[in-house]
Formats: structure tokens, C-alpha cells, sequence
């Protein structure tokens, strides 16, 4: 009985399974799936398509901020270099001439030109002068002038020149001559004549030169541009003072001061010169040295400028003499 109820269920639900799973719902099924799939698919791609572009908002401005405008439009064209524009344009006119006509010259004719005057001026010895450089230059330039000119008259090649190249070498020392020699490598220095004048009147004294610090006393006996001899009481590399005043007054006081049997300072030496002051030794002396010497007989070394034998022996020697010096008085 018991197996009998079993398999009447077992056949029921088989039967309604079968029922459930028939041809047509799954079609049904399948055709439902297609369509969200689609609808999927058609979503994503609307909402990858560019939104249109907003509308831009129209921006009016004032009367007042147009004619400010204009305003600033009319001063920055009024602000424009018209002239230096326009000279810039006519020099880079002339710079592309003058770089045709250099190209005109070939570099054998530009060799032949180079040859000759280089023999020319070999020819005048190494004792010429600029101007008579120059003079037999400009004399060759004419000279070679006339006789292209006479060439193509007589139509002779006597120049070792084409047609051609005489023609273009007749321009070049008519009208590109500087071009010329700058192409060559060729240039005379001018010379410069200087003559002093002196304009100052006669009777007009000298301009005192103004000695910085305090002013020295008659007995210092301040000469400019004086250098004594002596022997050395104190070495002026290690005694630097503010001023000559203080140089002649150390001095005064060591003379005072010295003890029996110590050289008494009847010398001083100053250096005046912020950039320093020569002297014929190794050392390097250097503004505000104050030297302190002693001579029974003072002996000047050198005085108001060094002579030229003595500048072409010492080349670092400047004209004048920097130092300032000064005897005591007794």
C-alpha cells in the first residue's frame, strides 16, 4: 500500500516538472533575457554620448569700459616704434645687399686680391707707417680700377681675367671696398695725432694738491712727490699711520724719545696713495706706510716724476712719484 502511495507521487511530480519546463516558457524565458540585455546595452550607450555643450552667456559691457578699451588701443599703437621698426628693415635690407654682393666675389678672385696687396705692403719694409699702408693700398685700388677700365675698352685680357670676373671685381673696388678688405682680412689701424695744449695762462699759479688729515707743521718741511734716502729708524711695512701729519709727528717724537747711542729720526716718509706706492724693492707698500729714517746728509732718492731710462728699466714704475717726504728742522 505504502509502496503504491510512493510511486503515484513520484509519477505527480515528474509530470508537473514536465509541465513546468516546456518548450515554450523557455523560449519565452530566453526572449525576456535578450530584451534586458538589449535594454542594458542601449543604456550604456546613451550615457556615453557627449552632452551638448552649454550655452555661452552673452557678456555686455558699459559705455564706459568700451571706451576705456578703445583708449587703451589707441596708446599702445601710438606706443609702437614706427621709426625703429622701419630702420630695422631698411638695415636688414642693406645687410642682405651687402651679403649678395659679397657672394658675387669668388674666392679665387678674393686669393688674387689678397696675393697682391700682401706683396705691396711687403714691398714698402716694416719701417712704414700707417698712412703710407693705406696711401699705397688706395693707389693700388686706383691703378687696378684703370686697367679694367682700359681692358674692356681695348677688350684685352692682359688682367688674367675673364670678362666676367673683371666685372665683378670692377664693383667690388668701386662700391664694396670695405667689403672687401673685411673679406681679406685686411686692416690699417689710423693713426692718431695728439697734441697737448696748454691752455693755462702764464701767470696763473700751480693747483695745490690737497694732503688728507690734519695740516702738517713748518718745522715737517712736507715736500709731494719726494722719496728721501736714509737709514731705516722704523721700517714703514709695519708702521702704518692715519695721516702724514701723524707719519712727521711719530718721527718728532722718536727724535725725543730716543735713548743715547739710537738714531734719531730726522726723516719721514709717507704714502699718500690709496692705490699704494712704487718702489724699486721686493716689497709691496701700501697706502698709509710711514717710513722713519735718519741722514746726516739727506739725499733724495727720487723727485716729482721718474726719469724715462729710468721707467724703461722698471717697467711697473708709474710717471710720477707717489711718496711724500720731509726733512726735520733742526
Amino acid at each position: 500500500m505504502a509502496r503504491g502511495v510512493a510511486r503515484a507521487a513520484s509519477f505527480g511530480g515528474r509530470a508537473a516538472t514536465a509541465r513546468w519546463c516546456s518548450y515554450r516558457r523557455i523560449t519565452v524565458a530566453v526572449c525576456l533575457g535578450n530584451l534586458v540585455a538589449a535594454l542594458l546595452v542601449l543604456r550604456s550607450l546613451t550615457s556615453l554620448t557627449p552632452t551638448p555643450p552649454k550655452r555661452e552667456e552673452v557678456v555686455e559691457y558699459t559705455e564706459e569700459q568700451i571706451r576705456k578699451a578703445e583708449e587703451s588701443i589707441r596708446i599702445r599703437r601710438e606706443a609702437e616704434p614706427v621709426e625703429l621698426v622701419e630702420a630695422v628693415k631698411n638695415l636688414r635690407k642693406i645687410f642682405r645687399r651687402e651679403e649678395k654682393r659679397r657672394k658675387e666675389l669668388p674666392l679665387e678672385l678674393k686669393q688674387k686680391v689678397s696675393y697682391e696687396i700682401v706683396q705691396l705692403l711687403l714691398d714698402l719694409g716694416d719701417n712704414s707707417s700707417f698712412a703710407q699702408q693705406r696711401e699705397a693700398v688706395e693707389s693700388w685700388r686706383f691703378e687696378k680700377l684703370k686697367d679694367i677700365k682700359s681692358a674692356s675698352i681695348q677688350n684685352s685680357t692682359k688682367l688674367d681675367l675673364s670678362n666676367k670676373e673683371a666685372r665683378t671685381l670692377k664693383r667690388a673696388l668701386q662700391f664694396n671696398w670695405h667689403v672687401l678688405l673685411e673679406d681679406i682680412g685686411l686692416w690699417i689701424p689710423s693713426e692718431v695725432s695728439h697734441t697737448e695744449h696748454d691752455d693755462k695762462p702764464e701767470n696763473e699759479p700751480e693747483e695745490e694738491e690737497i694732503i688728507a688729515g690734519p695740516p702738517l707743521p713748518s718745522q715737517c718741511n712736507a715736500e709731494l712727490h719726494t722719496d728721501y734716502d736714509g737709514a731705516a729708524v722704523r721700517w714703514g711695512l709695519t708702521h702704518p699711520k692715519e695721516s702724514a701729519a701723524d707719519c712727521c709727528q711719530a718721527c718728532l717724537d722718536q727724535a725725543k724719545n730716543a735713548r743715547p747711542g739710537e738714531l734719531r729720526c730726522n726723516i719721514w716718509v709717507y704714502c699718500p696713495s690709496e692705490f699704494g706706492c712704487f718702489s724699486p724693492d721686493k716689497y709691496e707698500h701700501k697706502h698709509q706706510e710711514c717710513w722713519l729714517k735718519q741722514a746726516d746728509h739727506p739725499k733724495l732718492n727720487f723727485k716729482d716724476k721718474y726719469s724715462e731710462s729710468y721707467r724703461d728699466s722698471h717697467p711697473t714704475a708709474p710717471v710720477v712719484v707717489p711718496w711724500m717726504s720731509g726733512v726735520i728742522s733742526a
